[in-house]
């Protein structure tokens, strides 16, 4: 064991930082002189007594990490006790506080944290309010919106894309553009491992028309189907077909951690929270002026140069940013505007933005975003009291306030009053919410990727998909087709790993088989071949 004393008076300095006694139980009942042992100050007491613990700090440390505490809980603890707040004298730096040892301990647990340099972390941790607690934030508030270095399903228009825990990728559905991976461009409704990716960990995947993009641990882009960053019908070069995943060479500078695809445009996402975007160039379409077909990244400039950004969502011409800041966290978007899909109270064409702007209504509305979702035509957010807000385009329902009406600023659902939501899907005029205790809700555009009993009718109102009710498993993400024309799919994930699939599957889409001349599934079905645990 490291350890260093000092002789005299001056208290003992206790290099313990990591290291745990074999009977750390034996290690708490050692005597220690006074002179070793600290005292507990606690907020409130009049009676200071000795706090036990402060004779083994690297016990204490070990619990911090271990017990699954949050940023907030560690704040709790420096707030109400002097042991917390004072210099532990451990290393990387001796002036950090127990707390901070501990919330940067935890960092390092991160895919995206271990291979930082020292200048990279204080960089991060400049821009995210100057505490590893904050960047402990920051990092779960990336975790929890897009399920980075969590299993996951993506209901794509026609081909799907699953991750494992272990960043091992699954493809299945149409691959006429080579956008499975799988070397060829023949259809698959078996789930199959893209096998030229051995050795690669995933963490995140986006997916879009005839294309996917997968992110690795290491911060790299590898992309196959259309290689291209825009579906829109603009003058560009003929599109290259990619039957295999290659690395975006155009990305090779910037460590991402998300993609996000729309239609005009693709989006990505820095560790250190900076947005950059790749085509819908000219006129100043997404603050840059650059071709439509531009391949390069370009900074997405304006409000947020200097705010760290946790989560991107794209929809059909805009994109949302869900922001990090000290005091809370808030939604910034930019694009096209019409419908009032941006969120600022307008739905004209004057509600466009060229550089990100800052929707205040979540302000009005006490709410703070914890998970943005982008629709092609409407968006949602999840709030941290569990409070969903949709806006924008409402066709067939899909915003969940019973109409058809459209809403140029966020609204809370009023059906969901009774519901603490933790995730929201947003697709075509199509939405899902997830609630804490994992029951399932969707409104929106009737079919049967959204669930219900009768297929032909639209759901104007939040309505619980029964049917996944039934399996007697708690859902924690929900996916569904966000691009594309027809009907969609949808995929629920539960907490144990297994994955349903609903809606269309004519080309092998949902991963299981339909019968001889049907083109959908209502009820939901289990995917086999693949361990999402």
């Amino acid at each position: 064991m490291d350890t260093t004393t000092s002789s005299g008076s001056s208290p003992a300095t206790l290099q313990l930082h990591s290291i745990i006694p074999e009977n750390p139980i034996a290690a708490m009942e050692l005597s220690f002189p006074p002179f070793l042992r600290l005292k507990r100050q606690c907020l409130g007491s009049s009676v200071p007594g000795e706090f036990f613990l402060a004779s083994c700090p690297s016990i204490v440390l070990h619990v911090l990490t271990t017990c699954d505490l949050g940023p907030r809980d560690l704040a709790k603890l420096e707030a109400t006790c002097s042991f917390f707040r004072k210099p532990a004298n451990f290393s990387p730096d001796f002036d950090l506080s127990i707390s901070e040892v501990a919330a940067l301990d935890i960092c390092q647990k991160r895919a995206i944290f271990k291979c930082m340099g020292d200048e990279e972390r204080q960089e991060i941790k400049r821009r995210c309010g100057g505490s590893w607690k904050l960047v402990l934030k920051f990092l779960l508030a990336g975790e929890f919106g897009c399920r980075r270095e969590k299993s996951q399903a993506l209901a794509g228009p026609g081909h799907s894309i699953t991750v494992t825990s272990k960043g091992v990728v699954y493809s299945f559905g149409f691959n006429g553009s080579g956008q499975l991976g799988q070397g060829t461009t023949q259809d698959s409704w078996q789930p199959r491992p893209v096998r030229s990716l051995n050795g690669i960990r995933i963490i995140q995947a986006a997916i879009g028309t005839d294309r996917t993009f997968l992110i690795s641990d290491a911060g790299e882009v590898y992309a196959f189907g259309k290689v291209c960053f825009s579906e829109a019908k603009l003058e560009v070069p003929e599109t290259k077909l990619i039957t295999t995943p290659q690395r975006v060479k155009s990305l090779a500078e910037i460590f991402v951690v998300q993609a996000a695809i729309g239609n005009y445009f693709t989006a990505v996402l820095s560790r250190e929270g900076r947005v950059y975007t790749l085509s819908w160039g000219n006129d100043e379409r997404l603050g840059h002026q650059t071709d439509h077909s531009c391949s390069l990244p370009q900074p997405l400039l304006g409000a947020l140069e200097n705010i760290p950004v946790v989560q991107i969502a794209a929809g059909f011409c805009y994109l949302l940013a869900l922001a990090f800041q000290p005091t809370g966290m808030s939604v910034y978007s930019v694009g096209c505007g019409l419908g009032g899909k941006l969120g600022h109270g307008l739905s004209d064409s004057d509600a466009s933005e060229k550089y990100p702007r800052l929707i205040k209504k979540f302000g009005l509305l006490n709410i703070e975003p914890v998970m943005v979702s982008a629709g092609p035509w409407h968006a949602a957010v999840v709030g941290k009291d569990g409070r969903v807000c949709t806006w924008g385009w409402g066709r067939f329902g899909c915003l969940g306030h019973g109409t058809e009406e459209a809403e140029n600023a966020p609204k809370v659902v009023d059906g969901l009053k009774d519901v603490k939501a933790v995730h929201v899907a947003t697709g075509v005029y199509t939405t899902f919410v997830v609630s804490d205790d994992g029951q399932v809700y969707s409104f929106g555009s009737g079919g049967a990727n959204l669930g219900q009993d009768d297929v032909d009718e639209n759901t104007l109102t939040p309505k619980l998909v029964s049917s996944l009710k039934e399996t007697k498993e708690r859902v924690v993400h929900v996916s569904l087709t966000n691009s594309g024309n027809g009907t969609g799919h949808t995929f629920a994930m539960t907490e144990s790993g297994t994955l349903y699939a609903f809606g269309a599957g004519n080309r092998g889409q949902l991963g299981v088989e339909l019968g001889e001349n049907l083109t959908e599934r209502a009820e939901p079905a289990k995917v086999a071949g693949i361990d999402l645990s």
